[in-house]
C-alpha cells in the first residue's frame, strides 16, 4: 500500500527516456532517486553502475527500478548482455543482501511469453501484431522472456519483485491527466513514454502487486485506478 515516507530507489538505466522521464517524476514527488548511469536527469545527481551489480550497489535503497534495454539494437550478443544477463546480475545481487533487501520494479514489454501460449483474450488483430513484433525483434522477445521466465526472475522469492509490461512507446506528450489501458490488455493503442514513468512511479509504493507482471498500453482509464484494479485482482499477465 502507499507510504508517505520518501523512498531511495535506484534506477538501472537510467539514461533511457522512460527513465530520465521517471527520475524526474520520483525526485518532484520527495523521492530521492539515484541514476544509474552516466547520465544526468534533471536535480538526480547521476551514479556510474556496471552491470556487474554487487549487493553493496543497493545497499540503503527501497526499490530497483531496473529498465536497462538494448532496445532490439546491437544483435544478439549486446541484447542479451543488457537484457537478459544485466537483469540476472542485479536479481542475484538482491538475492543475497542480508534484510531488509530492497524492492524490484522490472520494466519488460507486453507480449514477452512462452511462445507457445496465446493469451486467452487476444484477438485476431493482438496475435498479427504480436507475429509481426515477433518477427521483426526475435532476439529482443527471446532475452526478454528468458530473464522472466520460470528458472529466472518468475522462481525468485528472496525479494519482491512486479513488473510492468508496457506496448509500443511513443515520444508524445503524456495524456496529461495520465491514463492508460492497464491489465490483460490487448496489443495496441502505443503508449507514451511519459505515462509509463506515471505508472512506474504509481507502482513505487505498491508492494500488494508483488509477484505480478501488469500490461500497460494507450487508454482512457487513470493510470493509478487502472492498477489498482488490476493489481486487486490479482492475475498475473506473464505467460510462462
Amino acid at each position: 500500500m502507499t507510504s508517505l515516507l520518501p523512498k531511495c530507489p535506484v534506477i538501472v538505466g537510467g539514461y533511457g527516456n522512460v527513465s530520465l522521464r521517471l527520475a524526474r517524476l520520483l525526485a518532484a514527488a520527495g523521492n530521492h532517486p539515484d541514476v544509474r548511469a552516466a547520465s544526468a536527469a534533471g536535480t538526480v545527481t547521476p551514479l556510474i553502475l556496471s552491470l556487474e551489480a554487487s549487493p553493496a550497489a543497493f545497499r540503503g535503497v527501497d526499490v530497483v527500478y531496473f529498465s536497462a534495454g538494448a532496445g532490439g539494437q546491437g544483435g544478439e550478443e549486446r541484447t542479451k548482455a543488457v537484457d537478459y544477463e544485466g537483469a540476472l546480475k542485479v536479481f542475484d545481487a538482491l538475492e543475497i543482501m542480508e534484510e531488509p533487501r530492497p524492492r524490484l520494479i522490472l520494466v519488460s514489454a507486453i507480449d514477452v511469453r512462452d511462445p507457445e501460449k496465446v493469451p486467452a483474450h487476444y484477438t485476431e488483430d493482438d496475435i498479427a501484431l504480436s507475429q509481426r513484433i515477433r518477427a521483426h525483434i526475435p532476439v529482443y522477445m527471446k532475452w526478454k522472456y528468458e530473464a522472466v521466465r520460470d528458472k529466472n526472475l518468475a522462481a525468485r522469492t528472496a525479494f519482491r519483485w512486479k513488473i510492468l509490461r508496457p506496448g509500443g512507446l511513443t515520444s508524445e506528450p503524456g495524456t496529461g491527466t495520465g491514463t492508460a489501458a492497464v491489465g490483460r490488455t490487448h496489443m495496441a493503442p502505443q503508449i507514451s513514454r511519459d505515462d509509463v514513468a506515471t505508472a512506474l512511479a504509481c507502482l513505487l509504493d505498491r508492494d500488494d502487486a508483488a509477484g505480478l507482471a501488469i500490461d500497460i498500453v494507450g487508454g482512457d482509464t487513470p493510470i493509478a485506478g487502472g492498477l489498482d484494479a488490476a493489481i486487486k485482482k490479482g492475475e498475473t499477465d506473464f505467460l510462462g
